[in-house]
């Protein structure tokens, strides 16, 4: 299995940018497709980004679309969230994900593996 710790969060402007980073150990990392989740208070854990192990594609809502950027360095295991132009409503606890090569599909919760324990953005008007 894989133990995954996101950082990055914190505290933005509107407007503002904020990069989170997911790093992984234990089994290799390169052996997940990699994705990016979040959840508001109130709200059900939402599809944010997502990356194949080979990072040869992105996928992303449309709600973050020309604004976020899911990258990843497998050399690192580190998977990497880069957010700009945040608004409000970007605001949520983030959670990294990684699910089996061949399972699932990207953007249901469900077919992920492995959790993070989540990062707080919170973004101000």
């Amino acid at each position: 299995q894989v133990q995954l710790v996101e950082s990055g969060g914190g505290l933005a402007q509107a407007g503002g940018s904020l990069r989170l980073s997911c790093t992984a150990s234990g089994r290799t990392f390169s052996s997940y497709n990699m994705g990016w989740f979040r959840q508001a208070p109130g709200k059900e854990r939402e599809f944010v980004a997502a990356i194949p192990w080979s990072g040869s594609s992105t996928y992303y809502a449309d709600s973050v679309k020309g604004r976020f950027t899911i990258s990843r360095d497998n050399a690192k295991n580190t998977l990497y969230l880069q957010m700009n132009s945040l608004k409000p409503e970007d605001a949520a606890v983030y959670y990294c994900a990684a699910r089996v090569i061949g399972s699932g599909v990207y953007y249901n919760r469900g077919s992920y593996n492995y959790w993070g324990q989540g990062t707080q953005v919170t973004v101000s008007s």
